[in-house]
């Protein structure tokens, strides 16, 4: 489980004096314990899934903070938001390489029965279903919606 290893490369980090990776690592615990709180307030439980979520939009975050410290020349706030995209990137899962993104759109068509656009919302789900944390749905929906127009 991914808690587990946070805890893992935690202690591992701090023995290797690695700063950049115990803050990184610091800073997804205390983003995993804010959504664990949000989580009871609701009656929920927090899955791995919802950890997942949780990273790729930890790791979107900084890609918009390090565009933000390019534009308006500060490579070294640049340069720490990259240290810790790399740091969260070793969490989550290889992502799908093109090729597997429309191959798992095409089977995800194919499981849902969709027909029409007006069914992209169910091919949507079922590829979250299956490939939680692998896929950037931000893309994905513009190639759904072009598969099922078709």
């Amino acid at each position: 489980m991914l808690r587990e290893q946070f805890t893992a490369e935690l202690k591992t980090a701090m023995k290797a004096g690695e700063k950049r990776r115990v803050d990184t690592i610091r800073m997804i615990t205390a983003a995993l314990k804010d959504k664990d709180i949000e989580a009871r307030g609701s009656g929920k439980e927090v899955t791995e899934e919802d950890v997942l979520a949780l990273l790729q939009k930890l790791v979107k975050s900084r890609q918009e903070s390090m565009a933000i410290y390019e534009a308006n020349g500060r490579p070294e706030l640049a340069q720490q938001e990259r240290e810790e995209i790399a740091v969260i990137a070793t969490f989550l899962p290889q992502p799908l390489s093109e090729a597997e993104t429309a191959e798992a759109i095409k089977a995800a068509i194919a499981q849902t029965g969709a027909a029409s656009i007006k069914d992209m919302g169910k091919v949507v789900a079922a590829l979250k279903a299956a490939h939680a944390g692998r896929i950037d749905f931000g893309k994905v929906s513009g190639l759904v919606k072009a598969a099922l127009a078709g």
